[in-house]
């Protein structure tokens, strides 16, 4: 396995990314791979890592670069409620138009990598960033084959680029896990989310997780659920053969 962090131009800045691939065998296909909103730390490298083992090139990338903010865990410490009111802040200083613009950055990179395929890639996001990576298939219909929300957020609103709307730009293959328990993503929301992607004829899942919570894939957290979580790895890695070989 061979690792780097390396600092991407993006057109706001420049974005700390966390890079993981196999040591033979490449080049690899792409797999972009948005955090969550505490941002980057260990426990998404080592998600990141069990991804590259299988035989890709992932990416994850700070998206908080913009407040000049790299880990939460090295600012300084505050009461769980200020922290918490700061992590709502930073990831409220972000949109969807913002992650596309470092989207087409991380994949120029790429595509200057000997190490990276460049044929087709996949885009996942977790909790916050479940919207982004289906806008990233949207945006970039050629490039990325599959993209997955793992209980994503805001997953149908009024705005253009909801993600029920944009996975309708895309005939990427699109998975969506959602939590039974998700005051974030509530169960209307993703019977909504469904209904609308079948409406349309989307190419796209929406499997709800029973008796799991928000954040049961992150092995750090209270709300972990190994048999869930790794439900989710079993049907990532799926997605990932079938469209990336």
């Amino acid at each position: 396995m061979l690792e780097q962090t390396v600092d991407i131009a993006t057109k706001d800045g420049k974005t700390t990314t966390f890079i993981a691939h196999p040591e033979r065998g490449g080049p690899h296909p792409v797999v972009l791979f948005f955090m969550d909103a505490p941002a980057i730390r260990e426990e998404l490298r080592d998600m990141a890592r069990r991804i590259a083992t299988a035989g890709y090139y992932v990416m994850l990338p700070n998206l908080y670069y913009r407040r000049g903010v790299l880990e939460l865990a090295s600012l300084p410490p505050l009461p769980e409620a200020e922290a918490r009111a700061r992590m709502f802040d930073l990831m409220g200083s972000i949109n969807i138009a913002m992650v596309m613009d470092d989207t087409d950055a991380l994949l120029d990179f790429a595509g200057r990598d000997p190490a990276a395929s460049p044929g087709p890639a996949a885009a996942i996001g977790y909790c916050m960033s479940g919207q982004y990576a289906i806008n990233a298939a949207a945006r970039h219909p050629k490039r990325i084959a599959c993209a997955a929300s793992l209980y994503g957020v805001q997953l149908v609103t009024d705005r253009p680029d909801s993600p029920h709307l944009a996975a309708q730009r895309t005939k990427a293959e699109l998975y969506f896990a959602c939590a039974e328990h998700d005051t974030y993503a509530p169960l209307e929301m993703v019977e909504a989310l469904d209904a609308s992607l079948k409406s349309a004829g989307a190419n796209a899942e929406v499997e709800i997780y029973p008796g799991v919570h928000h954040g049961f894939a992150f092995p750090q957290r209270p709300v972990y659920d190994k048999p869930a979580a790794e439900r989710h790895w079993e049907r990532l890695l799926a997605l990932f053969r079938r469209n990336l070989g």
